[in-house]
């Protein structure tokens, strides 16, 4: 492995403005807000919500993935899986759940911790009605987090579905999909600094409202 790349020389310096406490907003999904915006605003972040969804058994065996946020508010984060994919069944399991919006190039990141919950099937249904098409045929066509033979036995399979329920006709949403939505415990609100002294601001729910207090990077 002579030619491979060492991660330890691979430093780069963020610059970026001071965040105070008193740049935050009243509550964290207000802040999120402020910063989704400016995020989905810049040329240099692909997929603004994108964010990676951190579940555990409940033997504390984790696993992380990339998953996108299709609806947050003050209610909590929202995003749709298979309920019977790794993430669907850990988080029946072991409601305990992280997200991480990575937003490298702006030198921010959000963090999230909190309890998971199922969305109603109504709220599941509106957003499912809203796919694309073919969204909707490949969320019937995969059993999500199964083992498959290969690809083709996935391709077969969403062909007999576009056989069975062309564009002209709606697609009912498969039994085993739906929502979750991420009820915030701690919103974390992390922004780069140089020499890693960076700004590390986490709103904390007590009772009814949230305190917020800053951590050492």
């Amino acid at each position: 492995m002579t030619d491979a790349l060492d991660p330890a020389d691979m430093r780069e310096q963020y610059r970026t403005k001071e965040l105070t406490a008193a740049d935050l907003a009243p509550d964290p999904i207000g802040q999120f807000a402020s910063w989704f915006k400016e995020t989905a605003a810049s040329p240099a972040i692909h997929e603004p919500n994108a964010m990676v969804v951190s579940t555990a058994t409940p033997d504390g065996r984790p696993s992380s993935r990339t998953v996108l946020l299709k609806h947050y508010d003050d209610a909590g984060f929202v995003f749709f899986t298979n309920y019977g994919s790794r993430k669907g069944t850990e988080l029946t399991a072991n409601p305990q759940v992280a997200l991480l919006f990575p937003w490298h190039p702006l030198a921010r990141q959000v963090l999230v911790t909190g309890r998971a919950v199922r969305t109603g099937r109504e709220e599941t249904a509106a957003y499912f009605r809203t796919r694309p098409h073919g969204s909707q045929l490949g969320a019937w066509a995969s059993e999500q987090s199964s083992v498959i033979a290969s690809r083709e036995e996935l391709l077969t399979r969403y062909e007999e579905l576009a056989a069975r329920y062309p564009a002209s006709e709606q697609v009912p949403v498969p039994p085993e999909w739906g929502g979750f939505r991420v009820v915030p415990e701690t919103v974390e609100f992390w922004q780069g600094h140089e020499n890693r002294l960076h700004d590390r601001l986490r709103y904390v729910r007590d009772g009814e409202s949230w305190r917020v207090e800053r951590l050492a990077p």
